[in-house]
């Protein structure tokens, strides 16, 4: 009948919206994580690429093995941070699509 029709075309367009809505959020994802110092602080996006890097004047006194540690392990904590959102974007349209 026309309103089984219009209450299905309702729930396609309503999880339409929730994916592009989820969509959106997921590519406007950006995690940062500075060491406790403030000597490097890393920024990443929903993927986990580095898309921002900021080095304090104190790393010029460190071994560069040391900062190289460091750069590598702010964007790893970035990168967990980065993925936490995303997984609990992925949920929540999850959980939209079970509701409906």
């Amino acid at each position: 009948s026309g309103n089984e029709m219009d209450a299905l075309v309702e729930r396609a367009t309503a999880r339409l919206e929730s994916l592009e809505s989820s969509l959106g959020a997921l590519e406007q994802i950006r995690a940062r994580f500075a060491t406790k110092d403030g000597a490097v602080t890393a920024e990443v996006d929903g993927h986990g690429a580095l898309v921002g890097l900021w080095l304090d004047e104190s790393i010029s006194e460190m071994p560069a093995k040391d900062v190289s540690k460091l750069i590598t392990w702010a964007g790893q904590q970035a990168a967990q941070l980065a993925g936490a959102e995303r997984s609990r974007i992925i949920e929540s349209l999850n959980s939209s699509f079970r509701t409906r």
